[in-house]
């Protein structure tokens, strides 16, 4: 009977103990989220009740498997299996702690700050500070299961011997992906580019929409991903709208006959901004910027508090300066001129006639001076 009773006791009580903290704990999250509302970390370190009470329950199986007295030919084997168990949830804790601590304080930053550049600088840094802490968790905990092993112990002793020559073989082998690490860490507090930044690379406008260690993903306006290492920006140029302040100034270029009311066309802007939300209200403007010997160009200037309500604001008033032109104004739009060309004074033309490539010329015909023989 004690042989039954042993086992179900300690594998039992450690179940239902690890249930009644992990239940108790969660409570006292609960409600200390309900009294502190301006601080998200109570919430979000409830996301760790999961591998809290993994670790919980393996620790207390791991430490009483012995007065369980239960397959004790497979022991070691069972043994080493909570151990790994107990090594891999523990970083898994880890890992969900940092996260709800680094989410924590980047929204009191955010909070506090209302400059959207810094808070998207914020955001980026703490993005990739997560990762890295991560990775280096993952990498401690893969080296630590690894060490449980007799035989990996024995190879660590001949593999840190020869550290330094695999030291110089990996940092030639991972030449670029090392380049993309320290570029990557050098774009987070270099605050060179940031998540949500509007830039232009290769030709592509689009939304900085991820950042990582080793690459860099940019939205386009047309949901494309556009996937590229990072040290394509620490090594080539490209625009960042964003940089500084996200206002922007924009252009609307017009051909139109030289006859076109320009006045009028300045006023119709005006009415045309005062009717789109996307305009700032900054400044706007109309002029004349250049001439060709059939139209003439003129440019309208307007502004917006980023780049995508420049975007409307340019294609809004590009569509209705041309209805109201096409509608209001139709000898302003720009024309072929068909009509014979104008003689100069005191001459007239003749009717056309041939050269003598058979091509028709309109010559003119001088004027009679009323001197003939008579």
């Amino acid at each position: 009977m004690e042989n039954v009773l042993r086992p179900v006791i300690v594998v039992g009580g450690s179940v239902v103990l690890t249930l009644l903290v992990g239940w108790a704990v969660d409570l006292l999250l609960r409600r200390a989220d309900g009294r502190h509302h301006e601080t998200p970390l109570w919430g979000l370190l409830r996301r760790g009740r999961v591998p809290f009470q993994l670790v919980l329950c393996t620790a207390m199986l791991r430490g009483s498997y012995a007065e369980a007295e239960l397959l004790e030919e497979h022991s070691i084997g069972i043994g080493r299996i909570l151990t790994l168990t107990l090594i891999g949830s523990t970083a898994w804790l880890v890992v969900r702690i940092a996260a709800a601590v680094v989410e924590t304080s980047y929204t009191r930053y955010a909070t506090a700050h209302r400059d959207p550049a810094r808070v998207r600088r914020v955001r980026t840094q703490v993005t990739l500070i997560q990762r890295v802490v991560s990775a280096i968790v993952g990498v401690v905990a893969v080296a630590a299961m690894l060490l449980t092993f007799p035989a990996m112990r024995a190879a660590g002793a001949s593999l840190l011997a020869s550290a330094g020559v695999l030291g110089i073989v990996a940092g030639v082998a991972a030449q670029s992906t090392l380049s993309n690490l320290f570029a990557g860490l050098q774009i987070a507090f270099g605050d060179m580019v940031r998540l949500g930044d509007t830039v232009v690379v290769d030709g592509e406008w689009g939304t900085v929409d991820e950042i990582t260690l080793t690459f860099l993903t940019v939205r386009t306006w047309d949901e494309r991903r556009i996937t590229m290492p990072v040290s394509y920006f620490t090594s080539k140029p490209f625009e960042n709208w964003s940089r500084g302040s996200a206002q922007m100034t924009g252009i609307v270029l017009f051909h139109v006959d030289h006859s076109a009311p320009v006045e009028a066309m300045r006023e119709k802007l005006r009415d045309i901004l005062r009717e789109c939300p996307a305009w700032d209200g900054r400044d706007y403007g109309l002029a004349v910027t250049d001439s060709t010997p059939n139209t003439m160009q003129v440019r309208a200037l307007v502004t917006a508090k980023d780049a995508d309500d420049i975007w409307t604001v340019r294609v809004t008033v590009r569509e209705r300066m041309i209805r109201w032109l096409t509608e209001d104004h139709p000898y302003a739009l720009p024309r072929v001129n068909t009509a014979d060309a104008a003689p100069p004074p005191g001459r007239t033309l003749r009717g056309p006639r041939r050269d003598q490539d058979g091509a028709a010329t309109l010559p003119f015909e001088p004027p009679r001076t009323g001197t003939g023989r008579g």
